[in-house]
């Protein structure tokens, strides 16, 4: 990986350490850009997370584009060189695969579709060389996925499977945009799935609902008090299929307040994950499970 700079005009810095998306990557960009944190650089206003890179805006009054960028540069040796390890969480995701919701809207949308004739599922499982959607479904919540970045919509999360690269899903966006997803829509584009977290156009193929509200700016769901977006990169997923009763007990728990996401505290250990996959996701799915 050769990291890579370039300027967003007078204010901004945007750092890319790959083009393509790994775990890897993820874990350096994140180690540079707390290393910029850390370092309290007079100027920096804001640092804005993506996949495998991040944004710094700082004040040109304060400290120069140049200067800024060497800044940087200079805490580049460190991050490579850092630990690739995570404090954080897995949670539970409740998903409704094959809503009548989601189906609806990809009906509305089907000349916009790779495959008219198919729905999003039976698509998504066909290329993907799976004999029935059912197999499907089940590859896609067997294993955990890894959050990489939130926004592009905001609270939207982008979440990257934890399989070996050869054995993750992979599915293109649709020919064209819809005009309309239904909010909290579960689907993927391209290796990246997501959670629409408001209702909008779209283009990633569609899977499934969830109940759970994953950005509330009111603040009034009962888990979003603190911060009104739920997820945060590093977080890891674990989907769980429910039907369409526990769809609707869940929905109306999240409504009055009642209803409290499954969440574990854990720490990713990218060299341990890398040497054995199969045993870290389930020392993941123990710590769900309060193994």
């Amino acid at each position: 990986m050769k990291t890579r700079y370039s300027f967003g005009g007078d204010e901004h810095v945007y750092v890319e350490v790959d083009e393509e998306m790994s775990l890897e990557a993820f874990f350096v960009a994140l180690s540079l850009r707390n290393a910029v944190a850390e370092a309290n650089i007079p100027g920096v206003t804001e640092i804005c997370p993506a996949n495998a890179s991040f944004e710094v805006r700082f004040n040109p009054d304060v400290i120069s584009p140049d200067e800024m960028m060497a800044r940087i540069k200079e805490l580049e040796h460190k991050a490579e060189a850092g630990e690739k390890r995570l404090d954080t969480r897995i949670i539970e995701i409740p998903v409704y695969f094959q809503d009548p919701w989601t189906h609806e809207t990809l009906m509305r949308f089907r000349e916009r579709h790779q495959d008219p004739e198919a729905t999003d599922l039976e698509y998504a499982a066909r290329i993907n060389g799976y004999d029935s959607v059912e197999a499907f479904i089940e590859a896609f919540h067997g294993q955990p996925w890894f959050v990489s970045m939130v926004g592009f919509v905001a609270g939207l999360p982008f979440l990257y499977q934890l399989v070996e690269r050869e054995k993750q899903i992979e599915v293109p966006k649709y020919l064209r945009p819809r005009t309309d997803t239904p909010k909290h829509t579960v689907g993927i584009g391209g290796c990246f799935g997501c959670i629409y977290s408001v209702r909008g156009a779209g283009g990633y193929q569609m899977f499934g609902i969830t109940p759970m509200t994953i950005f509330d700016p009111t603040q009034t769901v009962s888990y979003l008090q603190d911060f009104m977006v739920f997820f945060k990169p590093g977080d890891i997923v674990k989907w769980k299929p429910i039907d369409r009763a526990e769809f609707d007990r869940i929905e109306a728990a999240v409504k009055d307040g009642s209803y409290t996401p499954r969440i574990a505290q854990v720490t990713f250990d990218l060299e341990a994950f890398n040497a054995d996959m199969a045993s870290t996701n389930a020392k993941l799915m123990e710590a769900l499970n309060g193994v």
